[in-house]
């Protein structure tokens, strides 16, 4: 078996009320598929009951933390177990998230933009399908300019929502200015394997827009968005495979919050 090189960087806990499974589980599952390490990334606590139905509660920070901390001791010199976060960004929140990060030291943060919340839908939802597509992108920009984050997470998650109304010639301008201003932050951006299990079945983002990231030189960092052992690493032959026949090279990922990166042929060699 060769040495074992990539992370699953987007995985999460029961804590958020709709993953399924403990996290010796998902480490388990992430040594089977011959990862060198898991970093979790659980929902983040939000203010004023903001989605409170599909993640820890404030209160249950300190219990994450130290899960996570269990897990890692439990697997220590079998897999390199680490803390990190999924932190949702809407305008107004980076005051609360600022000071959530800065409790405990970190080694990924994913900024998430999540359409389909009611609560974020309840804010920013006018009826207008293209509209709130527009809004998510400016989100998405938003997020990145923040400075909060290390990694955008699926970035064209909002095509689920509509995807009747998703017209990617229509909404491409907004797409490319949003790219342009991640781009200057330096902010990295997922590429995430569970979009095939969604409405329109492909990765998040798609390849057209992996085509527009390398063009602005934006970097990629791959996870699976686990809830569930099972899903752990999954997909990442066929998603390593897109990226090199994008004209993609490394692949990224984070440990204490610094970006490292893979050569794409070795990543693959890895999980074969």
């Amino acid at each position: 078996m060769p040495a074992p090189l990539l992370y699953e960087s987007h995985s999460h806990t029961p804590l958020c009320k709709h993953a399924h499974g403990e996290p010796a589980e998902y480490a388990a599952a992430a040594i089977q598929r011959n990862l060198r390490g898991i970093i979790f990334t659980c929902h983040c606590p939000l203010p004023d009951g903001f989605s409170a139905g599909v993640r820890m509660a404030p209160g249950e920070y300190d219990h994450y933390v130290e899960l996570i901390a269990r897990t890692r001791a439990e697997f220590a010199g079998r897999l390199d177990v680490r803390l990190g976060l999924e932190s949702d960004y809407y305008p107004g929140v980076e005051s609360w998230l600022e000071k959530l990060h800065a409790r405990v030291p970190l080694h990924h943060v994913l900024g998430s933009v999540h359409p389909q919340i009611a609560d974020y839908r309840a804010r920013y939802f006018t009826g207008d399908a293209f509209a709130y597509q527009v809004t998510y992108f400016e989100h998405l920009a938003q997020s990145a300019e923040t400075k909060l984050y290390d990694t955008l997470a699926h970035p064209d998650l909002i095509k689920n929502e509509f995807p009747a109304e998703w017209d990617f010639a229509r909404i491409q301008p907004h797409i490319e200015r949003a790219l342009d201003r991640i781009a200057a932050t330096g902010v990295a951006m997922e590429l995430n394997t569970s979009g095939v299990n969604k409405a329109l079945p492909e990765i998040n983002p798609s390849r057209t827009i992996l085509t527009m990231m390398l063009a602005r030189g934006i970097p990629v960092v791959i996870g699976a968005d686990a809830h569930r052992p099972a899903r752990v690493g999954d997909g990442y032959v066929s998603a390593l495979e897109t990226l090199r026949g994008v004209g993609f090279t490394e692949i990224s990922h984070f440990l204490e919050r610094k970006r490292h990166a893979t050569p794409i042929s070795e990543a693959l060699a890895s999980l074969k």
